[in-house]
């Protein structure tokens, strides 16, 4: 399989959620983006719409569903930097956040590649 044009789409949407966070660690903010809740908010969303565009027309089978169920955990993620912005473990939960978006993205653009050939079993012996 060859990659597409709604990959490169998603990739960069990834990148504008990367090299911010690259620019928060280094200078503590970012234009538009003062602190964790800031860069969580923008995570999400950039993040969200990435995966939106990413997986439209893709079945939820084999590898597909175990790449929708790391989404989920990574939403979950977002959220919960979000929720969690002023606390202590802010930074921590921020950059937990931001490596889940990169591998649920490294999950389907292996999977559209051809790079993963799993496609689960039913249980029954074949």
């Amino acid at each position: 399989m060859r990659l597409k044009v709604k990959d490169l789409v998603a990739t960069t949407l990834v990148a504008a959620v990367a090299v911010p966070y690259v620019g928060y660690l280094v200078r503590g903010e970012m234009p538009f983006i003062e602190d964790a809740r800031g860069m969580s908010a923008v995570g999400l969303a950039l993040g969200g719409l990435a995966y939106w565009v990413i997986a439209r027309g893709d079945r939820l089978a084999g590898f597909g569903l175990v790449a929708t169920y790391a989404a989920v955990v990574s939403l979950l993620a977002g959220f919960v930097a979000l929720l969690f912005a002023e606390f202590a473990a802010a930074e921590a939960l921020l950059a937990i956040f931001m490596v889940t978006i990169v591998v649920v993205l490294a999950m389907k653009l292996s999977e559209h590649a051809g790079a993963v050939h799993w496609h689960g079993t039913t249980g029954a012996a074949r």
